[in-house]
């Protein structure tokens, strides 16, 4: 089946359609990973976007409900050079093509997609349409500038309800963003008695329960598009140790008054470097993220910057000076690297010892 890609500037890329059929439109983003793709697609962060994966061959270990993020894929396309369709791993369970279609997201293979990052790069992420239609260069573009994509997606890939997950250790108040079960997994590896609850939930009623710390996950979209979540980290900030990842760095960053802005294409892959100012050495990092905390803005807001991009220079973390609170933009929990950051989570459950 014959496929399109359609870029906002007026590019049109045509390959062989998979997965889901149907017409989608949503911001075109590239992701440099290697490997990883099922932890890409089912990443809530990835909400309203379609994916460009930069290295060329994709799907070669199928599918495995064991590499899970979340509980579906809230991205909008897929899009790949090369599509495997006779995986073979030992954990495969379907291939990629039958997972699309099981959750009803379009794929685009056979597409150049050197030439999209490029295109990205150059001119920013921007509104693509992706399509197994068989639409006219008009209609690719009537339907491209009359949809409008979501950034208010919050809403969307966070729990309804809340939900616990039992532990030995400190009792965790996690506001769900869209956050990724790695995540989770690492708080549950470290005892965390977790209670994970809606990122509308009210500082009154988290602070009800008495947690001895409290995490903000990551998620999708626009930050300043979440007034609710951004009030509740203000009224939280000084009660207890609070720790941010993602999105929840670029909130706390909103919640002392500070700034964030969108970035030209964004930071997608497992291989960012990042220089960790306080230990003085550079890690490799897991990323996802369109939007950064502006440098000037945290002047005067009792911030210390804690971490670099070593690519771009923007803000990767940050710590109050007195209070117990801290966060960074990349994911720790992604263990991409030779030296992974994970010990930022016990970084956490120090500060809530302490």
């Amino acid at each position: 089946m014959n496929g399109i890609l359609y870029l906002e500037d007026g590019r049109k890329y045509e390959g062989t359609a998979f997965g889901a059929v149907g017409t989608f439109v949503g911001e075109i983003v590239f992701n440099t990973s290697m490997t990883g793709y099922q932890e890409i697609l089912t990443d809530p962060s990835y909400a309203g976007q379609i994916i460009t994966m930069t290295y060329p061959l994709i799907g070669n270990y199928g599918v495995s409900s064991l590499f899970q993020e979340s509980r579906g894929i809230f991205a909008k396309g897929f899009v790949v050079k090369s599509l495997c369709m006779e995986p073979s791993n030992w954990t495969n369970e379907k291939d990629l093509d039958q997972y699309l279609k099981e959750q009803g997201v379009i794929g685009l293979s056979g597409i150049d997609t050197r030439s999209i990052t490029r295109e990205i790069r150059d001119k920013g992420a921007m509104k693509a349409l992706i399509t197994s239609e068989n639409l006219t260069d008009e209609e690719l573009k009537d339907i491209l500038e009359n949809t409008e994509v979501d950034t208010k997606v919050v809403k969307a890939v966070s729990r309804k309800e809340i939900e616990y997950i039992y532990g030995p250790g400190k009792t965790v108040a996690v506001l769900d963003y869209g956050i990724k079960n790695n995540i989770l997994e690492n708080l549950k590896a470290r005892g965390c008695n977790l209670k994970v609850y809606p990122y509308n939930t009210t500082a009154e009623e988290i602070l009800k329960d008495n947690p001895d710390g409290i995490f903000l996950s990551n998620g999708p979209g626009d930050p300043e598009e979440v007034p609710e979540a951004i009030e509740t980290v203000r009224e939280l900030i000084g009660k207890k140790p609070i720790f941010g990842i993602c999105l929840g760095h670029q909130i706390i960053a909103l919640a002392i008054g500070a700034k964030t802005y969108k970035l030209k294409y964004g930071h997608r892959g497992g291989n960012h470097g990042v220089y960790d100012i306080d230990r003085d050495r550079a890690y490799i990092t897991s990323q996802n993220h369109g939007y950064a905390v502006q440098d000037e803005s945290l002047e005067g807001k009792g911030m210390v910057i804690t971490h670099r991009n070593l690519n771009d220079n923007t803000v990767e973390g940050m710590r109050h000076e007195t209070l117990p609170l801290f966060s960074v933009q990349f994911h720790p929990e992604g263990a991409p690297g030779p030296e992974d950051s994970e010990y930022l989570f016990d970084k956490f459950i120090a500060l809530m010892n302490e």
